[in-house]
């Protein structure tokens, strides 16, 4: 089987103009309807399942896309209708086509607020729809103001409420507002000091059944590790900086085989999983050899070095380890 654990929401137009309407009034006009409906919803599930079996993938998680979400919007209440709003087309899309998809729900953070004011919604998306994971921005605000890194104890109330359901939590940025920075620059800047942050705290001591997900092949994090090696030397203890590492799961949305190769041999296939964000920032086509760089399978099976049980790591196994709440029905896999 093969499990794309990091895709996005293909949503219609008119859940975007239930955005544009909750930023235009700031929620004057109070809550709305997204306009999000099976009809309307059917066509795009039945569009990106044709895409998901011309890859050979068997399911994929789904996720809002991050940079829509808008958290550091005001006031908070537009933000809470919006993420609500993205889960719930999540949940239609996978009432849809339940043998291809899982959900994962964003979370209604927002900046300079405590993160209790996420758990009623994850609660609700694991509980009441289904949701097997949730996806985390490590900025709330964006890049406006300085948001506490995800060791501090900010986050715990929200560790604590994952570990109590048993979901896993994909770091993802969402938008950037600083304007000397870019999106794509923005999401590994945000994953490294995920990273960094939790390994200089006592999160991983005091949470030990927490399971992060970094996305993005970690950051930087496995591409530079020599000068992490020397800058946690002694105090990362027998373990050593890569050993600290492999508390994290990692996903492959790398796009070149170079940095997958790298990443398998540093963190090991036993902590990578199978990600593509198929379509996405990497649904490009290289002019000269027609590939779509987002299309990874052929990357991962090409590694000559990589046996059958790291394969299955990737594609299989450490996905279900880690989202314990996935359960594959009867048709999953069967195409």
């Amino acid at each position: 089987m093969i499990v794309d654990m990091h895709g996005h929401l293909n949503a219609p137009p008119q859940l975007y103009a239930y955005k544009s309407g909750l930023l235009a009034s700031r929620g004057y006009h109070g809550r709305g309807n997204s306009g999000v409906t099976e009809e309307n919803m059917a066509p795009l599930v039945q569009n990106n399942t044709k895409t998901l079996d011309s890859v050979g993938t068997d399911v994929q998680f789904l996720s809002p896309r991050p940079f829509q979400m808008m958290h550091s919007e005001k006031p908070d209440k537009i933000v809470h209708w919006w993420v609500a709003a993205n889960n719930d087309a999540i949940a239609l899309s996978v009432k849809l086509a339940p043998d291809r998809y899982r959900g994962v729900c964003s979370l209604p953070q927002a900046g300079g607020v405590s993160t209790k004011n996420c758990i009623e919604e994850l609660e609700r998306c694991v509980k009441d729809l289904g949701f097997v994971g949730c996806m985390i921005n490590p900025d709330p605000w964006e890049g406006e103001q300085l948001t506490p890194g995800m060791g501090d104890e900010y986050w715990y109330p929200l560790y604590e409420k994952m570990v109590e359901l048993d979901v896993p939590a994909m770091i993802h940025s969402a938008a950037c507002k600083n304007p000397w920075d870019t999106y794509t620059n923005y999401f590994i800047t945000q994953e490294t000091l995920c990273i960094l942050s939790i390994l200089h705290s006592n999160v991983f001591q005091d949470f030990p059944n927490l399971k992060i997900i970094v996305c993005h092949g970690g950051g930087s994090i496995p591409y530079h590790v020599g000068r992490w090696r020397a800058s946690f030397g002694r105090h990362s203890g027998e373990a050593g900086f890569d050993g600290l590492l492999r508390q994290f799961y990692f996903d492959t949305v790398l796009y070149n085989q170079e940095s997958l190769e790298l990443l398998f041999k540093i963190c090991g296939t036993d902590r990578c999983m199978f990600g593509t964000e198929k379509p996405g920032t990497g649904s490009y086509q290289d002019p000269k050899t027609g590939k779509w760089l987002d299309d990874l399978k052929p990357d991962i099976e090409g590694i000559s070095w990589l046996t059958e049980q790291d394969k299955k790591n990737v594609f299989e196994d450490v996905v279900k380890q880690c989202f314990s709440r996935f359960k594959v029905g009867a048709g999953a896999g069967a195409r």
